[in-house]
């Protein structure tokens, strides 16, 4: 179940906040004009292709496309497996998005499968979103943040953008996102 959990920027130890209420967790991150919301969940093969993702949530990606303007859509899908280069793949991904950055960009995320941890550094906040199936998060533009697969990431997600450039990130330098607890921490306390 999707997990908020929220800490002051400046103390990682001590939760402020930690819910599961749908409610709370939309009403919060509304404060920070990131939208969240959830779709109900297709049937998917085991390893879907882009296209499949995409024709399975057609009419929901429209919606979206057309309240919000969006232009480009992809799919991403890790697999899980136990091979030299899934672990390879799978630690570079993870390094990419780890480190404190913003977009020019809303970065809106639906979790057709799997998971993954949204952290939105703002109002002094670290407001950390534990992503599940269903799921439909909106990260403002200029909001800096972090995401986290896990070590083992398993997922497949739909991401939308308003040009052709795709995910371009622009990384703060901070050392923020290391002191704070990690998909793999969050998941026990998801499960």
């Amino acid at each position: 179940m999707t997990l908020l959990t929220v800490w002051n920027d400046t103390d990682p130890s001590t939760p402020v906040l930690q819910t599961r209420d749908f409610d709370t967790i939309r009403d919060v991150l509304a404060g920070l004009n990131a939208r969240f919301s959830r779709w109900e969940l297709k049937e998917l093969s085991a390893e879907p292709s882009q296209e499949e993702v995409l024709a399975a949530y057609a009419d929901e990606i429209a919606e979206v496309n057309r309240e919000h303007g969006y232009t480009l859509v992809d799919a991403v899908s890790i697999t899980r497996a136990d091979t030299d280069e899934y672990r390879e793949l799978a630690a570079q991904a993870r390094q990419k998005f780890l480190n404190e950055h913003q977009h020019d960009d809303d970065e809106d995320r639906f979790f057709a499968r799997g998971s993954g941890v949204f952290y939105l550094h703002a109002d002094d906040k670290v407001h950390a979103v534990f992503c599940e199936p269903g799921d439909v998060l909106s990260v403002p533009k200029d909001t800096t943040h972090w995401f986290d697969m896990g070590t083992n990431p398993d997922y497949v997600s739909v991401r939308f953008f308003h040009d052709d450039d795709g995910w371009v990130g622009h990384f703060t330098g901070s050392d923020v996102a290391a002191k704070f607890a990690t998909y793999d921490e969050l998941a026990s306390v998801s499960a």
